[in-house]
């Protein structure tokens, strides 16, 4: 009864139940394991404990691995957590594990908030892990903000990667964006300044 009650997650009444036989003499060393087992178990605050302890201590890719268990074991809790670790693996550089975990996210039908990632990493001027996000986005048709293409392609060109802003840009109208780019002149401008006149 006692292992019933913990795999069904009422470790409490278990415990209850454990302690009144305890009580009236009954040692039954199987189901004191059960009762242990039972609150060893895995659960949504479990993850969120190690994640933000990991995530403090300064290893992202560990809670990242952390929050890739989570997520595999179906568990779609703790999304303001899941977006700073994002956040943290973006700005560290490990651009292709955030994008996998954004992957795997989409798959559990969670979204990240794609235009806060965008608008940091524009802020910390990491505009190329900027432009492999925003590319990431545009092949899955994630929902993403005019104002978001807008930062991005002004934080190219203004870090003079005006080859890799034309080409987001014509990905951009090519999954049907819009062309209205206040910085669309001076993207032509620079281009035809390095020699680029196609």
């Amino acid at each position: 009864m006692i292992e019933y009650l913990c795999n069904n997650e009422k470790t409490d009444k278990a415990e209850t139940l454990f302690r009144q036989l305890m009580k009236v003499g009954v040692q039954d060393p199987v189901a004191f394991n059960n009762l242990i087992l039972g609150h060893a178990k895995e659960d949504s605050s479990l993850y969120r404990s190690v994640m933000q302890s990991l995530l403090e201590d300064g290893r992202v890719q560990t809670s990242s691995r952390v929050m890739k268990t989570m997520l595999d074991k179906g568990m779609k809790e703790h999304m303001d957590l899941v977006a700073k670790i994002l956040e943290a693996l973006l700005l560290r550089g490990h651009v292709e594990e955030a994008i996998e975990q954004m992957e795997l996210l989409l798959h559990n039908g969670c979204a990240p908030d794609v235009d806060k990632l965008l608008s940091v990493l524009c802020e910390k001027a990491k505009t190329i892990a900027a432009l492999k996000l925003l590319d990431f986005c545009l092949d899955r048709d994630c929902n993403v903000d005019f104002s978001s293409y807008e930062k991005v392609l002004d934080s190219l060109v203004t870090a003079g990667k005006t080859l890799n802003a034309y080409s987001i840009l014509c990905k951009i109208m090519e999954k049907g964006g819009t062309t209205d780019w206040s910085s669309c002149e001076e993207l032509i401008k620079s281009l035809n300044s390095e020699g680029n006149t196609k």
